[in-house]
């Protein structure tokens, strides 16, 4: 289900797929056969989204990584937290394995 996703995903590693990706995003990811789902979570930088339609958060961390983001500020943002929650609930030994582990109700 994530194959394509992923593998636009990894055309990033790239430097010219990722100016391509830049200057039309659009357009870029119209290249790719993936589903207009997944086309719209990457546009909307939805990483959870991405998650569910197949995307594989090592794959998908292209993206954050071509944006200027690093890897603590996408988990913070997938997490619902900011980046000093996130920081700190990890070098504290991330999150409790006790109770319900997610942010919000499922």
């Amino acid at each position: 289900m994530g194959y394509h996703l992923n593998q636009f995903c990894m055309s990033l590693m790239k430097a010219e797929c990722r100016e391509q990706f830049k200057s039309d995003e659009r357009g870029y990811l119209d290249g790719w056969p993936m589903t207009e789902d997944q086309k719209q979570a990457v546009l909307d930088r939805d990483y959870n989204r991405m998650i569910e339609l197949g995307g594989n958060v090592y794959f998908l961390s292209k993206i954050f990584f071509s944006d200027g983001q690093s890897f603590e500020q996408a988990a913070a943002a997938m997490t619902g937290v900011t980046r000093e929650e996130y920081r700190k609930m990890m070098l504290s030994g991330g999150r409790s394995p006790e109770g319900n582990r997610y942010k919000r109700k499922q």
